[in-house]
């Protein structure tokens, strides 16, 4: 029985969490500390463990209520700070133009593409290496949920047409290199990916996503690279079925492009550009990127979907708010951003005094690890817990302690960088069920199980951690 189903633990634990949340500030503060910070402190650790064991919608809206009633809070600055902060109608509606973007051919079109090609027909392994790639390139733009279930169905009649059998090794490592593909590709990018998004402000920092990509996108692309080498020469299954695979009725299945489909994708990468395209002009063209970045992050997605509910064809608008809404926004996700965006606040908050505290009686012994050590701890925490809970309570918990200890310790380490990595570590889920939705049913399928997954995924586990230190830090330090 889930914990949110015991009886004993809805009547006991989510009672206590509550109390936690609305009277940890009556608690008797440690010298240093004000009632403010204990009451912040109390309603971090009980919606931390309703968003643990419960879930991660209505905890979150109770973190939100109760960090309204502090002292130094008031309901508007808390909604102001939370529902209406910038990051979260930036997540919004970008959820509303990836949703878009998944009612086309394109995803299917460019996985059936690449194992089509000529090259992917030359052996086994360059098919399945180009069946991943391709999974990889459109989860640089895909939620990972949306993006599994719509390959998903592609690989399952990959297996029917190269007659692969439950058992074999090429189907265990198709099956987990669409999972593991999903996850590396979920953090290469913040663009319709919220873990990181989630990570830089829980650590109260600004990072822009072309110098998040910079950093994110070779360490995503070499552990690819390392995790089919680890296909290839550990796990060695037998790919002579793939050589040549006839994959024409596939071909077949799929639409011509039609001119809908064109205006979806036009008005999806015009979003894009409007995201990267100035920060090339930082430098050279100062005037012109303060002119566009002055507008935020949250106003190409929000132009986006004005076109894609303006434009017309069949006198039906591309998308509707309201369908987009209902189905192709995660909401449980948006609540724990928009929480844990005004819990970042209240952690960081002057008035408070938690930054003060730590910095003041944990910074002497902290300094002692130096940054090397701090570096390590951190990216081994993020990347073991995102392995063993919730990806977002990753992000939200690691980034939060981690933009603490280091301002405490005064240790030589980027701020931003470091959450940088702990968002992009906690996407990195492989080993277990509980990682991700995705990673669940890769464990559940009849060409895979849970020990494959545990074995192979913790491997991949310790790889990303190895790169992200030694590749993705120094990469960051260089852009950020």
């Amino acid at each position: 029985m889930k914990l949110k189903d015991n009886k004993i633990y809805r009547y006991i634990m989510i009672p206590l969490c509550i109390a936690m949340c609305f009277f940890g500030r009556f608690i008797p503060a440690p010298t240093g500390l004000t009632s403010d910070a204990m009451g912040v402190l109390f309603i971090f650790l009980g919606s931390l463990i309703l968003w643990l064991t419960i879930g991660i919608d209505w905890p979150s809206l109770l973190c939100i209520f109760a960090l309204a009633f502090l002292e130094n809070f008031s309901f508007d600055t808390v909604l102001s700070k939370s529902f209406g902060n910038s990051t979260f109608i930036f997540l919004l509606f970008t959820f509303v133009c990836t949703y878009a973007l998944s009612k086309t051919s394109l995803i299917k079109r460019v996985a059936i593409g690449f194992i089509s090609s000529k090259l992917a027909k030359r052996s086994g392994f360059f098919f399945i290496s180009l069946f991943l790639l391709a999974v990889l390139i459109l989860g640089l733009f895909i939620s990972p949920s949306v993006l599994f279930v719509i390959i998903l169905p592609i690989l399952n009649e990959v297996f029917e047409i190269a007659h692969i059998e439950k058992g074999e090794k090429a189907g265990k490592v198709l099956m987990m290199g669409l999972g593991f593909t999903v996850s590396i590709s979920s953090g290469m990018t913040p663009i319709a990916h919220v873990f990181p998004v989630l990570a830089m402000n829980a650590a109260h920092v600004e990072v822009s996503p072309l110098a998040y990509m910079g950093m994110a996108i070779p360490v995503g692309l070499i552990a690819f690279v390392l995790m089919l080498l680890i296909f290839r020469f550990i796990i060695r299954p037998d790919l002579s079925k793939l050589t040549n695979v006839d994959t024409s009725s596939l071909e077949e299945d799929l639409p011509k492009i039609s001119a809908k489909e064109i205006t979806i994708l036009s008005i999806f990468f015009a979003v894009i550009l409007l995201w990267i395209v100035p920060s090339f002009f930082k430098d050279s063209a100062p005037d012109f990127y303060k002119a566009i970045n002055q507008y935020g992050t949250a106003m190409p997605p929000i132009l986006g979907v004005l076109l894609l509910c303006i434009i017309r064809f069949d006198n039906k608008p591309i998308i509707t708010i309201e369908d987009a809404f209902k189905n192709g926004v995660p909401w449980s996700a948006l609540m724990m951003c928009a929480a844990t965006l005004v819990l970042g606040v209240a952690l960081t908050n002057d008035a408070v005094g938690i930054k003060a505290f730590l910095q003041n009686n944990l910074g002497a012994s902290l300094s002692m690890v130096g940054a090397v050590g701090l570096l390590i701890i951190f990216t081994v925490w993020a990347a073991l817990q995102t392995n063993l809970s919730s990806n977002m309570v990753t992000a939200t918990l690691v980034s939060t302690v981690a933009a603490s200890i280091v301002a405490a310790s005064g240790a030589a380490l980027e701020i931003p960088v470091l959450a940088s990595l702990i968002g992009m570590l906690a996407s990195f889920a492989f080993a277990t069920p509980p990682s991700m939705p995705h990673i669940a049913i890769v464990a559940g399928s009849d060409y895979c199980d849970t020990k494959n997954v545990l074995i192979y995924g913790s491997i991949l586990m310790l790889v990303t951690i190895v790169v992200a230190c030694l590749v993705g830090y120094p990469l960051g330090t260089l852009l950020m």
